[in-house]
């Protein structure tokens, strides 16, 4: 069973920093594509960061040179490093796997695509005040 168990949300100032972490268990680590999303108040979930087997990345237009998405394999883990943090990335943030893909796939602008993955964590909240 695939399980997926995020970390590190908090409320940071404009400008701060944060990094999250995704410890995952269930599945071949590594093997798939793994990605980041988050989901404002009444906005749509959009995967900002992705990741694929041969270390590949992926970004959202709007968090390029801001966020970098990485992988320890040893730990199982994947991470999502956030700089230069700005209100408007005020979000719950969620790590997913997707299972039936070594690659990532995305849309023009780098944003990983929601329906592609079947596997999430609970989330972890992240508020940046101004």
């Amino acid at each position: 069973q695939v399980q997926l168990v995020e970390s590190g949300g908090g409320s940071v100032q404009s400008g701060g920093t944060l990094r999250l972490s995704c410890v995952a268990s269930g599945y071949t680590y590594s093997k798939y594509c793994m990605a980041w999303f988050r989901q404002a108040a009444g906005k749509d979930r959009e995967g900002v960061a992705s990741i694929d087997h041969d270390g590949n990345t992926n970004y959202g237009d709007s968090v390029k040179g801001r966020f970098t998405i990485s992988q320890d394999n040893a730990k199982n883990t994947f991470y999502l490093q956030m700089n230069d943090l700005k209100p408007e990335d005020t979000a719950m943030y969620y790590c997913a796997v997707d299972t039936s893909s070594s690659v990532c796939v995305t849309d023009s602008g780098g944003y990983s695509y929601t329906w592609a993955f079947r596997h999430w964590g609970q989330g972890t909240q992240v508020t940046v005040s101004s």
